[in-house]
């Protein structure tokens, strides 16, 4: 995996632990630091929608993909509506883990940037689905 994707990746993680620390010492209230969050959370997953599109695109593949890349946005928008809501952000998470089986069985990537892109993804969204689980602790 290209260092620039690694470090990508990682850097995409600062939102969330960025904004749990913010609520946690109080330089932000929890209420609005969750609402960053959701925010944020809504747009990074949509951004994996887009992989499955150009995927598609690319592949030439006219079978359930290119739709199912249009859900990451619609859940995130649909979180972003119901974002006072604790379920947005469950609904959030759980979608991050569903990608990502989405990914690993349905990208059409050389094997082995799939293993390396895999691992990667499951490192970065476990940190994402316990973010989304500290949030929620704290909203609680």
């Amino acid at each position: 995996m290209p260092y620039p994707v690694i470090t990508l990746g990682f850097a995409g993680l600062l939102p969330f632990v960025g904004l749990i620390v913010a609520a946690l010492v109080g330089s932000l209230p929890l209420y609005e630091a969750a609402r960053y969050f959701t925010q944020y959370s809504a747009v990074l997953l949509s951004f994996f929608g887009g992989v499955h599109w150009l995927d598609a695109l690319q592949n030439q593949r006219t079978n359930h993909q290119l739709y199912v890349a249009m859900l990451p946005t619609i859940i995130g928008w649909l979180c972003l509506v119901f974002s006072g809501d604790l379920r947005s952000l469950g609904v959030l998470s759980l979608a991050y883990v569903l990608v990502l089986l989405y990914d690993k069985y349905v990208l059409a990537l050389p094997k082995t940037l799939i293993i390396s892109y895999t691992a990667l993804r499951i490192v970065l969204t476990s940190v994402v689905v316990i973010c989304h689980a500290v949030m929620i602790y704290l909203l609680q």
